[in-house]
């Protein structure tokens, strides 16, 4: 078959996988994704096998949507838990199923890689891959306008909304310019939550990947460690996966570390490129008033601003981002079930859905907090 699995990017060279990316998105180069299965990030233990699909004619590889085989749905940002339930109480098997997204990072971005005539052909031979290989169904989370449309050919897949809030650069000189666009009682609550950082005696310092030494990189896996610790939980990463991405792509990672006079207290790990800053991870040692929105949002904005970027995309969740400036953003991920008592449920659910997504992105974008027009 022109369509086969990779278990593991160790079986294709760098070049020849980077070489389908359309963009410079750090989430979908090799080095990323090799990262997270070297480091037992990613490991069938955890429920993610590497299964990264590629199409091949004349023995190269013309697309590939990088995806791994599920034997639960944790790490995803896309929540199914209710379809898996459902399908227990009716004897229905929901594992394992085949997922195409990056693990643990609800980012949107190409998800069908290569050459779209090649992708659009690996979609249609799918459905057999997946009951040859006893797969209830596959599921293609936070992708891009390109695989929308391609997706949306294919009668058989199922589309699902979701809402993120992000936040926009419309030119602004600085984050006074930004400040100026906002409701004076929103522009002075974001005065008041800085100063309060600052006369607390918070310094902060931004380094790329290749300026942290393994000391520092073993404080900011303790802030993050700490994050999932707090809520008795265990960190998706793991400790050697900051190493390995600070030795392999450097250029598109930041961090800025917070000290408390000569003490760093906390910190938060970015990702860039060529127009985006991507806020992942966030931690510190202690609690401190108002540090986690300095921290992790106005950090970003003002480095977005300083280094003409167009967009910054502090993560998933969050109605909390809106008063800050962040704007509401329609996800979508597809979904092709297997089963067609579960298709025909789950299509229901997400046609209600999906009204209900729509409406409150209507809803969110009065939240804002930007002046309105005379």
């Amino acid at each position: 078959m022109p369509l086969r699995a990779l278990h593991t990017l160790t079986d294709i060279a760098p070049e020849n996988w980077d070489r389908l990316l359309p963009d410079d998105q750090p989430f979908l180069r090799h080095a990323f994704l090799l990262s997270l299965e070297e480091s037992h990030s990613v490991r069938p233990e955890a429920g993610w096998r590497s299964e990264h699909l590629v199409w091949q004619e004349a023995g190269k590889i013309t697309a590939a949507i990088p995806g791994y085989r599920k034997h639960n749905s944790s790490g995803e940002y896309v929540f199914d838990h209710g379809w898996a339930d459902a399908c227990q109480r009716s004897g229905i098997r929901y594992y394992p199923k085949w997922l195409g997204a990056i693990p643990f990072s609800p980012v949107g971005g190409a998800r069908l890689l290569g050459d779209a005539m090649a992708a659009r052909q690996l979609l249609v031979d799918l459905p057999d891959y997946l009951a040859q290989q006893g797969l209830s169904g596959a599921h293609i989370n936070f992708t891009d306008a390109p695989a929308d449309a391609l997706l949306r050919e294919q009668p058989q897949w199922l589309e699902r909304l979701g809402c993120q809030y992000h936040w926009l650069n419309h030119g602004y000189g600085d984050f006074q310019d930004f400040l100026a666009t906002l409701m004076s009682r929103k522009r002075k609550q974001m005065r008041k939550e800085r100063e309060q950082v600052a006369e607390s005696g918070f310094t902060f310092r931004w380094y790329q990947g290749d300026e942290l030494t393994e000391t520092q990189w073993d404080f900011i896996y303790t802030c993050y460690a700490n994050t999932y610790a707090v809520r008795g939980q265990r960190p998706y990463l793991t400790r050697h996966f900051f190493s390995l991405l600070a030795a392999r792509m450097p250029e598109q990672i930041r961090v800025v570390i917070a000290s408390l006079g000569e003490q760093p207290v906390a910190m938060a790990f970015y990702l860039i490129d060529s127009h985006t800053l991507y806020g992942r991870y966030w931690g510190c040692l202690a609690e401190f008033n108002h540090l986690h929105f300095e921290t992790c949002f106005y950090q970003g904005m003002e480095y977005a601003i300083a280094h003409g970027l167009q967009r910054f995309d502090a993560g998933a969740q969050g109605e909390h981002k809106l008063v800050r400036g962040f704007e509401p953003q329609l996800t979508r991920s597809w979904h092709q079930l297997q089963h067609p008592g579960l298709r025909e449920a789950v299509g229901q659910f997400l046609n209600e859905e999906r009204a209900g997504v729509r409406a409150w992105a209507v809803e969110a974008r009065e939240s804002l907090p930007f002046r309105r027009g005379d």
